[in-house]
């Protein structure tokens, strides 16, 4: 069994460059050839974060997160970090002396996902070393690149945040993992939790799965108080720092669910009271150490929740519950595990199977080997808060597979060598499988086979997908983007491509902070077109845009039966809606006339 750990500094870095190497080169020529003709900022938050970006090098403050061309004419805050718009912006700035400002933005959306790309396959290579030894690094290389959850997030025109918050938990468990050896390391990990939380609410698992492996590690060896302290307290210091860097002093003490505000704040400073000063109490058992921890810290905990109780039911707590039922429910992104397994079948076993099974191997192996306990219990915590956000809601798995790639490695690691002292059917086919269970673009090939053999809803998802791609290339807003700025009614996921490609304002993007603009666009599409109209006087909204292959344009089963989406579908739209797109245009823009 593999338990120790390697003499080398680190990994290999002739095999770690090969490897992102080949992994940027196939990412980029797959984008560029296998994509051709296809959105390169296919994802709306892709395309929002450049709208940001841009503004942000045409002089829009630093704590100015207002989207002034969303929810037309009233503009809406954005609840994102300028932590991410920043190094895009340097990389748009550097290129655009050479390819102009257009052609920059894309060059920044192929720069930046390749870089972290790289950053994210050292780390994973160097925390397998460090758990696995130098056999395991390879493993740790190659999965991710495997993996539909990884690769998505980290292909070419991925720009929004949720590539950054990956790297940051496999970050967050590489320190976490060493400060039990190491106790500099938890200043590390507590700085990095915290930079974590100011950039993504949905880090929370991780940061949670932190501050339990700081404090159990002293619940354990009362010799690691150091350790807990050093954690504690830089995750304090890292969240009010962060949040003078997110917010200007007269927003503070601005409670909020949904970014990093004095709610979460205060929970740090809770975390560093609690942690500091159970460090320097002399307590021999460990059940009377886990009491020091936890009913003080408990009682903060309460007292935070009864401060802002708004936030009990999470960062979309605050949301107007309609839109919570009608729009939040209906993302197959949002929806458990169990669920996604019906709508999205290869998706949800490519990237469940092996968050899951590599919770799996860790419990094995603290069974069977005893070396290094301590840092695969901190491990399995880890993993543990990353699958249960993952069983909650699909999209956690992207969180989850990172810090599994240790346990992947070790288990092939383990049957590579029982292959070797006996190099048996049985073990060549465990061999194999190791390798093949781990790997989520196979499992989902497979998956995707048996869909085919036996068509689902998922089949269904995937069309719809596909179909609305044509409308969200650039060529598709070049009319539209020769017509004078005006103000656009258009369905949700079309709003930040037009912001992005036209200097036209919308009302509505997927952005939970736009409330009212989301649900005037919910309104528009489904309420009676009385009612329609009304919204685009009061807003004075001149075009009406679609895109026919969008949600929007089926309309909600509670839809009035002369909704624009039912008028729409009988070819019956009112007169004062003037068609003015070009035949061979996928987008559909209407002129709002007088009545």
């Amino acid at each position: 069994m593999t338990g120790q750990t390697s003499t080398r500094p680190g990994p290999d870095l002739r095999l770690v460059g090969v490897v992102i190497l080949v992994a940027a080169a196939i990412l980029v020529i797959r984008t560029i050839f296998g994509r051709a003709g296809q959105p390169f900022f296919a994802d709306t938050d892709d395309a929002m974060r450049m709208v940001m970006v841009r503004d942000f090098i045409n002089g829009q403050g630093w704590y100015d997160l207002t989207a002034h061309r969303l929810n037309t004419p009233f503009g809406a805050e954005i609840h994102w970090s300028r932590l991410v718009d920043l190094p895009l912006a340097a990389f748009v700035l550097a290129f655009t002396p050479f390819l102009g400002a257009d052609t920059a933005l894309v060059a920044a959306g192929y720069a930046w996902p390749m870089l972290l790309l790289a950053m994210l396959l050292w780390l994973s290579a160097r925390f397998a070393q460090r758990l696995v030894g130098s056999e395991g690094v390879l493993p740790a290389l190659v999965l991710p690149v495997l993996s539909p959850a990884i690769i998505a997030e980290f292909t070419p025109g991925r720009v929004d945040h949720h590539n950054v918050v990956i790297l940051l938990t496999l970050a967050t468990a590489w320190t976490g993992v060493e400060a039990i050896r190491r106790p500099r390391y938890a200043i590390a990990c507590g700085f990095i939790a915290a930079t974590a939380l100011a950039i993504a609410t949905e880090s929370l698992p991780s940061i949670a799965a932190a501050i339990l492996v700081a404090g159990l590690a002293w619940v354990f060896d009362a010799t690691r108080a150091a350790t807990m302290r050093n954690f504690g307290l830089a995750f304090a210091i890292g969240s009010a720092v962060h949040l003078a860097i997110f917010r200007p002093p007269a927003r503070w003490l601005e409670a909020a669910c949904d970014v990093l505000s004095p709610v979460y704040v205060g929970v740090a400073m809770v975390v560093a009271l609690v942690f500091t000063a159970a460090s320097f109490v002399p307590a021999r058992a460990a059940w009377q150490r886990l009491l020091l921890l936890a009913i003080p810290g408990l009682a903060g905990m309460a007292i935070i929740a009864w401060l802002n109780p708004q936030c009990l039911g999470g960062p979309y707590g605050e949301l107007d519950p309609w839109l919570q039922t009608n729009w939040i429910a209906g993302i197959v992104e949002a929806k458990p595990w169990t669920s996604s397994i019906i709508e999205l079948p290869a998706y949800a076993v490519a990237v469940g199977v092996p968050a899951l099974l590599g919770t799996l191997v860790v419990l094995y192996r603290l069974w069977r080997v005893r070396e290094e306990r301590a840092e695969w219990a901190a491990l399995l915590v880890f993993l543990l808060c990353a699958a249960f956000i993952m069983l909650a809601q699909v999209r956690g798995a992207r969180l989850s597979i990172m810090p599994a790639m240790p346990a992947a490695a070790w288990l092939i690691v383990t049957v590579r060598q029982r292959y070797l002292a006996a190099p048996k059917l049985g073990n060549i086919l465990a061999l194999v499988g190791s390798w093949l269970a781990f790997s989520g673009v196979i499992l989902a090939l497979v998956v995707t086979g048996i869909v085919a053999v036996i068509p689902s809803r998922a089949q269904q998802v995937t069309d719809v997908r596909a179909g609305k791609e044509p409308c969200l290339v650039p060529a598709a807003f070049a009319d539209l983007a020769a017509l004078p700025p005006e103000r656009v009614m258009s369905p949700i996921d079309l709003g930040a491509h037009i912001m992005l490609y036209t200097p036209h304002e919308v009302v509505a993007a997927p952005y939970h902070r736009n409330q009212q603009g989301v649900r005037d666009a919910f309104r528009f599409f489904n309420d009676p077109i009385a009612d329609a109209r009304a919204i685009l006087d009061a807003r004075g909204i001149g075009l009406v845009v679609i895109c026919p292959d969008m949600p929007e344009l089926r309309g909600l089963s509670s839809r009035a039966e002369d909704s624009f989406a039912n008028l729409y579908a009988a070819d019956q739209l009112p007169a004062w809606l003037d068609d003015v797109s070009l035949p061979n245009s996928p987008l559909q823009i209407f002129a709002v006339l007088p009545e």
